[in-house]
C-alpha cells in the first residue's frame, strides 16, 4: 500500500503540474475511493502533497526566471484564497463534528466535486464560444479568491478545475499563464490551510511514512509536470485537462454512492 499512495501522489502531482489544477483534485477522490484512509486525513495527506508540489514548482519556476505569474492579480486572489481556506477549513470541521458518520462528510465532498467538475468540464468545451472579462479591482480578486479558498479547503482538493475556469473567464488568461498563476494560488491557500489545521489542533491521526512518501510523490510530479508541460502546447494541456475531468466526476459518482451505501 505504500507503493500505491506513492504512486498516486506522483502521478496526480505530474498531471496537476501540467494541468495547474495542484494534483489533489485527483489524489483526494482516489484516496476516499481506496477506503485506505478516513476523509480528514485524505483531506490532510492530499493537502500536504499539494503543497511540496506547488512549493517546488512555483519556487523553480521564481529561480530561473520562467514564472508567468501576473502578482497584481494573483496575488490578492490568493489573500482572498488563503482566507477562504481557513474559512473552508472550518466548515469541514463543523460538519464533519456535526455528522453521525464519516461518511456522511465523503458523501457531501464527492456530490460537490462532481457537480463543480462538471460545470468546469462543460465550460472548458464551450471556452471558445464564450466572451471573458478581464477584472483588475483588488477587492474583486479578494472576493473571488475567498470563493475559490473555501471550496477548495472544504473538498480538500486543494485547487482544482474550478481555479483555471475562473483564471479563463474573469482574467482572460492563456491556458500555461492560467496553470501558473493557478499553481500559484494554491500554493498560498494550502500554506494558510496547513498551518490553521496545526494551530487548531485539528491534525488528524496518519502514517509518516505514508505523509513521506507522499510528498516525495508530490516534488516528484511537480519536477517531471513542469518538463512536460515545457513541452506540450496549449492545446494539448487543455485535452489533458478535459480527460482528468471526466475521470474525476467518474470517481466522485462512484465515491457518492460507495460512501452512502456505508452509512
Amino acid at each position: 500500500m505504500p507503493f500505491v499512495v506513492f504512486l498516486v501522489s506522483f502521478l496526480s502531482s505530474t498531471a496537476g503540474a501540467i494541468c495547474g489544477i495542484g494534483g489533489g483534485v485527483i489524489i483526494k477522490p482516489v484516496l476516499d475511493s481506496l477506503s485506505i484512509v478516513p476523509v480528514a486525513t485524505a483531506n490532510f495527506l492530499s493537502g500536504c502533497t499539494v503543497l511540496s508540489m506547488t512549493c517546488f514548482s512555483v519556487g523553480s519556476r521564481l529561480i530561473k526566471h520562467e514564472s508567468m505569474v501576473e502578482f497584481k492579480i494573483a496575488t490578492p486572489l490568493s489573500i482572498g484564497s488563503a482566507v477562504g481556506g481557513v474559512l473552508g477549513k472550518n466548515l469541514f470541521e463543523t460538519i464533519k463534528n456535526h455528522a453521525a458518520q464519516s461518511e456522511q462528510v465523503g458523501v457531501y465532498q464527492s456530490i460537490c466535486l462532481a457537480v463543480i467538475t462538471l460545470a468546469a468540464l462543460m465550460y472548458t468545451i464551450s471556452r471558445n464560444r464564450i466572451s471573458t472579462h478581464n477584472i483588475k479591482n483588488p477587492l474583486l480578486c479578494v472576493l473571488t479568491g475567498m470563493g475559490l479558498g473555501l471550496m477548495s479547503s472544504f473538498l480538500g482538493i486543494g485547487g482544482g478545475p474550478v481555479n483555471l475556469v475562473v483564471l479563463y473567464y474573469f482574467f482572460s488568461m492563456t491556458t500555461k499563464i492560467a496553470v501558473q498563476n493557478s499553481l500559484y494560488i494554491i500554493l498560498v491557500s494550502q500554506s494558510a490551510s496547513l498551518i490553521t489545521s496545526i494551530v487548531s489542533g485539528n491534525v488528524p491521526s496518519f502514517q509518516i511514512l505514508w505523509l513521506l512518501l507522499m510528498v516525495c510523490g508530490g516534488i516528484g510530479g511537480g519536477i517531471a509536470g513542469r518538463k512536460l508541460n515545457n513541452h506540450l502546447g496549449d492545446s494539448k494541456v487543455q485535452n489533458l485537462f478535459v480527460g482528468l475531468m471526466i475521470v474525476i466526476i467518474c470517481i466522485s459518482c462512484y465515491n457518492t454512492f460507495r460512501f452512502q451505501a456505508s452509512i
